[in-house]
Order: C-alpha cells, then sequence, then structure tokens
C-alpha cells in the first residue's frame, strides 16, 4: 500500500489539504475553509437551503457536494435532477476559477440536464423542492454567454444563483 498518500479511516485515498472556497488544494499547513462533509443523507429542503447558502458565501464547490450527496442518497427519480444541480454548481465553480471552457461546458450540460428532467417530470411536478428550474436554466446560459463573451473568471458571490 502507499503510505506516501494521505487517507482516510477505512484507508481510502484522500487528500487531507486544506482548501480554499472554490475548493482548489492549498499547502500543508495553511488556513482553508472547512470541507463538506462526504455522504451526508439530507432532506431535500434541507440540501436546497445548504446548497443556497454555500452559493451565497461563494462557496460553489461546496455545493456541488451537497448537490452530489443528493443524487447519490436521494429517489431514483431525482437523480438526474441533482446531478444537473452539481453540474451547475461545478460550472460555477470552473467559471470563478479562471476555467472558462470548462465552466461553459459545465453550465450548458447542467442547464441541459435541469431542462430535459423538468420536461421528463412534466406539469404535475410544478417546482420540485420549491427550486426555480426554469430560472436556473436561464442564469446558467446568461452566465456562460457571459463568460464566453468576456474571456474572463466570474466572481462566484456575485454570480451566484438563486435556487427558488
Amino acid at each position: 500500500m502507499d503510505t506516501t498518500r494521505d487517507r482516510d479511516g477505512e484507508g481510502r485515498a484522500r487528500n487531507a489539504r486544506p482548501r480554499d472556497g472554490l475548493g482548489r488544494p492549498l499547502p500543508y499547513g495553511a488556513a482553508g475553509v472547512e470541507r463538506q462533509p462526504e455522504g451526508v443523507v439530507r432532506t431535500p429542503q434541507e440540501s436546497v437551503a445548504e446548497a443556497q447558502a454555500l452559493l451565497d458565501a461563494g462557496k460553489p464547490f461546496h455545493a456541488h457536494e451537497v448537490f452530489e450527496d443528493a443524487w447519490k442518497s436521494g429517489p431514483e427519480a431525482e437523480r438526474a435532477l441533482w446531478r444537473g444541480l452539481a453540474q451547475l454548481a461545478v460550472g460555477l465553480t470552473h467559471a470563478a476559477r479562471g476555467n472558462l471552457t470548462g465552466g461553459v461546458r459545465l453550465l450548458r450540460r447542467g442547464a441541459g440536464a435541469v431542462a430535459e428532467w423538468e420536461a421528463d417530470a412534466g406539469p404535475e411536478r410544478g417546482r420540485p423542492h420549491g427550486m426555480d428550474l426554469a430560472g436556473l436554466v436561464r442564469w446558467a446560459h446568461e452566465l456562460a454567454d457571459t463568460v464566453e463573451r468576456t474571456g474572463e473568471a466570474v466572481d462566484a458571490r456575485a454570480r451566484a444563483p438563486r435556487l427558488r
């Protein structure tokens, strides 16, 4: 076994370096932001509220982890929705980090996934967990267009979407 890698309690490779608000690794010993615990099962309402608080704080990478937990633990019928939301958060993360091509690609992919889920769900589903899916899709396309047009990284906090 490679003993030079950081490992979690079960022996799986897990980077223990601190991270900044956009999830970038910092040098060992540097002050970072608290990482989101992985594998947390939340209600959909808790997931939306926690993700929104992280987005509002300029931490879309961490919001992505909340959405990822929801997609992995939620009902099969909603997994594509949560995965699309995670892609939107990662798209914002990349756009804020300066990976503009990756940011645009993920924003558009996430918007497509959310729009597809909404179309497949039909009008009887309304606004799942109070989320404004049409508004999120618009936000993602507008942000992707802005990033392409300006060729500049964005401020994650200033450009955070409203989930509801």
